[in-house]
């Protein structure tokens, strides 16, 4: 078990219960990731599921939570051969704090493959792109230390001032203790970007209100490529959109999300 899969393990009360730990090793800031958080979730849901892997997952955070003890309520709503619904509930003292809509399902290890398209942009290899700077301790950057992520240069100008102007934000992904990316790596992935803002000009904590994310296939081991843009920044408001596409090359995950620009 890896500090990942130990950090988002959902512990079996009975049938519609599971106990969890929020581990503070992935705040940013304080509040603790979303993409983080929607992994201990699903942890819960596929171990209640009759199918093997969350295709689908919509997510609402109502309120972010602090790390320690908490649990995850699950209720079926359907179940059939092909794929099962479940609604799912993150509860810490007694506040419900994320609520789920998930699908699960079962994918084969190889696709059956009728289109696909290639990434609209293509990333310089990762000795080719940079690391952000390691966060000062005071901050509560935690997250960081849990995964290593290398920067395709333009998207992190805002670091020096100077942002492209556009919503986006590129990056290769791998987790910082060896780990073969599975779905549950994927949920963090796709919330993983410094927020898309950032290069628009816009800074601080930008809180999600919604994130969906699908699940396309499971991922091959080794760098994971992550796209992200956005179409529209209004009344305190921007859309986030990612992509996540594996170590051959293929598409794995896909995301959207909205979510309040940075107060702070």
């Amino acid at each position: 078990m890896t500090k990942f899969d130990e950090a988002t393990q959902a512990i079996r009360v009975d049938e519609t219960t599971y106990d969890v730990c929020l581990d503070p090793g992935y705040s940013i800031g304080g509040p603790l990731n979303g993409g983080y958080l929607m992994a201990v979730l699903l942890r819960a849901v596929v171990d209640a599921s009759p199918h093997e892997h969350p295709v689908s997952t919509t997510t609402q955070f109502l309120k972010a939570p602090t790390p320690g003890p908490a649990r995850v309520i699950v209720q079926q709503l359907k179940a059939g051969r092909t794929a099962a619904f479940t609604r799912a509930t993150l509860v810490k003292d007694d506040i419900a704090h994320l609520e789920a809509l998930v699908t699960t399902a079962t994918l084969p290890a190889e696709q059956d493959v009728v289109y696909t398209g290639g990434p609209e942009h293509l990333m310089p290899p990762p000795d080719d792109c940079v690391r952000l700077p390691d966060p000062k301790p005071e901050s509560g950057m935690t997250l960081n230390a849990q995964m290593e992520m290398r920067f395709d240069p333009p998207t992190i100008g805002w670091l020096k001032g100077e942002p492209t102007g556009r919503p986006e934000a590129r990056a290769h992904f791998r987790m910082a203790e060896p780990q073969d990316p599975d779905p549950f790596v994927l949920a963090l992935a796709v919330d993983a970007l410094p927020p898309v803002v950032f290069s628009a000009g816009l800074r601080g904590w930008a809180p999600t209100v919604d994130l969906t994310w699908h699940l396309r296939a499971l991922p091959a081991p080794g760098w994971l490529t992550l796209l992200g843009g956005g179409r529209l920044i209004a009344d305190g408001w921007f859309d986030e959109e990612v992509e996540v596409w594996d170590s051959a090359g293929r598409l794995v995950a896909q995301s959207r999300q909205l979510a309040r620009v940075g107060r702070g």
